[in-house]
């Protein structure tokens, strides 16, 4: 109730404050994207972290191969996690690498 009685003259400030501030502060954290890496392929520009996950899903399937034809795909543990983890870690990898 106290805090009511406080805020209450203030709220158009508020108000008004947070409607100005959540655009500019949107318009911050955007501006980033402005200069992202991209790849033309056959006229249209892909972001490069999409080349990176592409080659990384391909490198995850070599590995598998290699772990089949070796016959260790039981010792890895978690398929569900190991995969998925070795995408991440070739993505960024590959990112690292060309890119950085």
């Amino acid at each position: 109730m106290m805090l009511e009685i406080m805020i209450k003259p203030y709220k158009k400030v508020l108000d008004t404050l947070l409607t100005l501030s959540l655009p500019a502060a949107l318009s911050l954290l955007l501006s980033g994207c402005g200069r992202a890496p991209s790849f033309d392929i056959i006229g249209s520009f892909f972001p490069v972290w999409m080349v990176c996950i592409a080659i990384a899903v391909v490198l995850a399937f070599v590995v598998r191969y290699f772990l089949l034809r070796a016959k260790l795909e039981t010792e890895v543990g978690p398929l569900a996690l190991f995969y998925p983890s070795t995408v991440i870690l070739f993505t960024s990898l590959l990112w690292l690498i060309f890119f950085r």
